[in-house]
Parts: structure tokens; sequence; C-alpha cells
């Protein structure tokens, strides 16, 4: 479920596992998840000297190439003991083929609020091992669904209402091609 608390899960694990020496990965199908991870594990990291970079297509060329550089001098994954992917599911096979090279030899988890029902056979066959984290974090309120006419003021009111008690907003919008102009409409 959303919100139940698998990234805090999987960030004390990569904390432990660094500290322990070894080095942490984190792989996510999006630009912006990986953009959300990278700001939240930078942060949690600052106080303990931990470096933390991200690679996605937010990063000017010059950018990516000296992070490419740093990690081929400073971290290479020699010495890889974690791998974190987040929603699994949503990789193509070809980026799965890659990822299956990574993890040799290496622990890894898994993070889905959704898994597709493959990766779900998969987990209660036993072919994985699966944790479910099914008790939901004190004072969470329960995810609420209305199917209602679009309204500009409805939209405003329940994101307002969300962020003045600090919870999160997910809003879905199908239609890719004017979804820039949806943005700016929302930030307005």
């Amino acid at each position: 479920d959303v919100g139940f608390g698998k990234t805090e899960v999987a960030l004390r694990t990569a904390f432990k596992i660094v500290t322990n020496g070894k080095q942490a990965a984190l792989l996510c199908p999006t630009t912006i998840l990986s953009e959300q991870h990278f700001n939240t594990v930078k942060n949690r990291c600052l106080p303990f000297n931990i470096k933390v970079e991200c690679l996605n297509r937010f990063r000017r060329k010059a950018e990516q190439k000296a992070i490419i550089q740093k990690l081929k001098k400073d971290v290479g994954f020699n010495d890889l003991g974690l791998l974190i992917l987040d929603e699994e599911q949503r990789f193509g096979v070809e980026d799965k083929e890659k990822i299956k090279l990574l993890k040799t030899n290496v622990d890894s988890l898994s993070m889905s609020a959704t898994p597709i029902p493959r990766t779900l056979y998969m987990a209660l066959s036993g072919m994985k091992d699966i944790s479910v984290i099914a008790t939901p974090p004190k004072e969470r309120i329960a995810v609420e669904t209305f199917v209602v006419s679009q309204s500009d003021a409805l939209v405003r009111d329940i994101i307002l209402r969300e962020k003045d008690r600090g919870g999160q907003i997910f809003l879905v919008y199908n239609r890719v091609e004017s979804i820039e102009f949806f943005v700016e409409k929302i930030r307005r």
C-alpha cells in the first residue's frame, strides 16, 4: 500500500549496509521517482558524511559524465552489498537483464505498492521471499477514492487540505500530450 513505509525500510537497510563498509544502489523506473529518492537519501545521509549521487535525465551530460567517472574511480561497485529495486515490475525486459548482472552475489530488495500478478505469484510460490507491511504508520489516514466531475475548486481544496495536515498527494493525469499544461495549472 502507498504510504506504509517501504522506502523507510529500504533506507534503513541501505544505511546499515553502508555503515558496515559496503555499497548500496537504488534503481527506480522513472526520473521523477529517482529524483524524489535522491533528495530523501541525500538529506538523511548528510549528517553521516555518506556520498550520495543520482544519475537520471535531469542531470546535464557533463554532470552525468562526472558522476560516472566518480563511480568508476571512487565506487565502481567493487563492494556492492545491497541493490534496491523500487517498483521492479515497471522495468522493461532489457533493463531486467542488465539488473540480473548487477544482482550476482548481491542482496537485493524489491519494493512495490502494486505488484503485478507475475511478481506476486513468484513471491507467494516461494521463488522470491516476501515481506508484507500490513500495519500502517501511526496517524495514517486511509486512502479515499471518489469519482466526481472535474472541478478546479475541488482539486485545490483537496491538495491544500492534504498539505495542511502534512499528507501526501498522488494526482493521476493520463493525457501525456498535455501533462505540462496540467502541471502548470496545478502549480497556479
